[in-house]
């Protein structure tokens, strides 16, 4: 299975790391990474997803025509993933999706953490939008720009952390909200006695059962 994951911001590191995860949570398929070079540096709120939307259909429209099995918007914010779905031949992904999925199945109370205040209105939509407000309840944000999980995972880590720490108990899964937030992910295991999930690692070992 040929599985293209886009990146809908311009930074090469974050697509890198992103690819990395991905990799790593399903071997057995051939997963390529794609940048969107006109897209945002990052995308923090709307206007940087408004920004990204035209630059990452015309990715989607390629790998969609190039004969992709199936393609990963790697954007927690799921960027422009309802416009991909409408017009790729193949299943469209997006991370945040991904991740509200595997928390249902999962069970239990699941919360959030993104990285700015911005993303948070966004997000808390999407769970609404897409069914999930029953079991994720709370959205926040550890307040970190989002090119700090590559340039200073550790700091961005005791952020999330801190947040995650505000949650009230009872919560069964941590999810956080940002493709950079692979570089945390084990950092935040070992420190939160929770499961803790990225939207990257969710979306490829869906794109395994989709393999299958």
């Amino acid at each position: 299975m040929r599985v293209v994951l886009i990146n809908p911001n311009s930074t090469a590191a974050m697509t890198r790391s992103a690819l990395d995860a991905a990799r790593q949570a399903a071997p057995d398929l051939t997963i390529e990474g794609w940048t969107s070079d006109k897209g945002p540096v990052a995308i923090q709120g709307v206007e940087d997803g408004a920004r990204a939307v035209p630059p990452l259909l015309e990715l989607v429209d390629t790998a969609s025509g190039d004969g992709a099995d199936a393609i990963i918007i790697a954007c927690f914010d799921d960027t422009g993933l309802a416009q991909a779905q409408a017009r790729a031949r193949c299943p469209v992904i997006g991370i945040g999706q991904a991740s509200f999925i595997m928390a249902e199945l999962r069970g239990g109370p699941s919360a959030v953490i993104t990285t700015v205040p911005e993303a948070v209105p966004i997000i808390a939509a999407n769970v609404r939008e897409q069914g999930h407000a029953g079991r994720i309840a709370h959205v926040l944000a550890a307040d970190v720009p989002v090119l700090m999980l590559e340039e200073d995972p550790e700091r961005a880590a005791d952020a999330f952390e801190a947040a995650a720490r505000t949650l009230p108990t009872g919560i069964a899964n941590l999810i956080i909200g940002c493709a950079g937030a692979v570089t945390i992910t084990s950092i935040l295991e070992q420190r939160l006695a929770m499961p803790v999930m990225d939207g990257v690692t969710s979306a490829a070992r869906l794109c395994r059962a989709l393999s299958g």
